[in-house]
């Protein structure tokens, strides 16, 4: 079936059908959905190339991520949010242009992008404190939604973000009620602005309980196995060491686990541990019990919503930058308990 005969169907004009399929805000809610509803029932396919013709919309979303931080491509993180993202794409027609450019080249990458015409809007991950990449974007006029949010950043641009300050301000908060003074934490790169937050959370419920931040206890690095186990066996060999850890991922857990096992010590009995579990498809947090106590987010339902927005933006349903905080879980499992 094509246009012409579901208009005819629906006695509605081409015009119409087109802009009510298409998202157009002139064309009222109900014969949104009635056509909507119709499109379904008679299984109709619209033509991705006309309605690039008669819209000028590319129909297609790009992610640009530089040489540096290719790994995300295979970091379970990044596969999840794409694959909520990926879910809302395809349900309204688009297709997703991923590009990996040199660590130099991304903000001609974006000006390509512009230039070209080739993608309706772009998402922005792994803001960074200033990110130079949120003006960049302001400027050239391209609709974009930011996974995270960037500290300092003066313009006011859309993000979906998870509340990583009140995230780890709560684990901390109790990790104390469990009577540990010593809670040391293991954090993401501290120029990236998830990072900065968490441990403002960590240092906020510290100080309200006037107890003193120790530089020894706090540590910033690329958030792997290796580097949880390296710092967790550092930690452990302090004159004094920590009786809890705060992970910022569930891949730097695993690590620091390796390392209190390695040290004959029994997690969640002689040492607590709390990571930041994202909830991902493929790296689950046990089975019917938790294995970590973990603050819990979904990144993939992070990926649905940043891609709905950044979809409202571009069809002209949202106006002006939309903001969406959502709240991580605190999840009890097997590797917290009390102060030795």
């Amino acid at each position: 079936m094509n246009l012409k005969e579901l208009a005819r169907k629906l006695d509605l004009s081409p015009t119409t059908v087109s802009r009510a399929l298409n998202g157009y805000p002139e064309v009222n809610e109900a014969t949104r959905e009635r056509v909507a509803a119709a499109a379904r029932r008679y299984n109709y396919k619209p033509n991705t190339r006309a309605i690039r013709l008669a819209t000028g919309r590319a129909l297609a979303v790009g992610h640009v991520i530089p040489v540096a931080t290719q790994h995300e491509i295979v970091n379970p993180i990044f596969a999840d949010f794409i694959a909520g993202a990926g879910e809302i794409y395809s349900r309204n027609g688009y297709d997703m242009l991923l590009s990996v450019v040199a660590d130099d080249g991304e903000e001609r990458a974006y000006r390509e992008l512009k230039s070209r015409g080739t993608v309706d809007g772009v998402i922005l991950h792994g803001p960074r404190l200033d990110d130079p990449r949120i003006p960049l974007l302001d400027e050239l006029g391209i609709p974009f939604v930011v996974h995270g949010r960037s500290t300092g950043a003066v313009q006011h641009y859309s993000w979906v973000d998870v509340n990583n300050r009140r995230a780890f301000q709560r684990a901390t908060e109790f990790l104390l009620d469990l009577g540990h003074r010593r809670i040391a934490l293991l954090n993401g790169l501290e120029f990236m602005d998830f990072a900065i937050r968490r441990r403002r959370g960590y240092e906020d419920a510290l100080t309200a309980r006037g107890i003193a931040l120790d530089p020894a206890l706090m540590h910033s690095e690329e958030m792997t196995e290796t580097a949880g186990h390296r710092l967790g066996q550092s930690l452990l060999a302090l004159p004094e060491p920590p009786t809890a850890v705060l992970a910022s991922s569930m891949i730097m857990g695993m690590g620091l686990r390796r390392a209190i096992e390695g040290a004959g010590l029994r997690m969640g009995r002689d040492i607590s541990v709390i990571i930041h579990d994202d909830e991902l498809s493929y790296l689950r947090n046990g089975d019917e019990v938790p294995i970590f106590t973990a603050t819990r987010s979904s990144v993939r339902e992070a990926g649905r919503r940043a891609a709905d927005m950044l979809l409202a933006m571009i069809t002209g349903k949202a106006i002006g930058p939309c903001e969406l905080l959502l709240e991580a879980e605190l999840i009890i499992g097997q590797s917290t308990g009390p102060r030795p």
